[in-house]
């Protein structure tokens, strides 16, 4: 645990960063599976008008430094593989 009042600052900063990371990761999952759910049930017309909306919070998580600018393209390429 923190003990000086700088230290428990940064704590409590790091966890306001934390969650941040958490919802946007957590939306990239959750698009994701959308798209891997219609693909299974053999929905791709369906699963390729939900691209746009998956390559976009893709691109923001990426933008705000939660995946690196290479895992977020590999995501997005295994994606429009998955749909063709």
């Amino acid at each position: 645990m923190p003990i000086t009042k700088s230290a428990k600052k940064a704590l409590r900063g790091s966890l306001v960063k934390k969650a941040a990371n958490d919802r946007n990761k957590k939306a990239v999952k959750e698009a994701i599976k959308d798209i891997e759910k219609l693909v299974k049930e053999k929905k791709t017309s369906e699963a390729k008008k939900l691209l746009p909306t998956a390559y976009s919070t893709i691109d923001k998580a990426a933008k705000k430094g939660v995946f690196k600018k290479n895992t977020a393209s590999r995501k997005k390429s295994r994606l429009s593989k998955i749909t063709k």
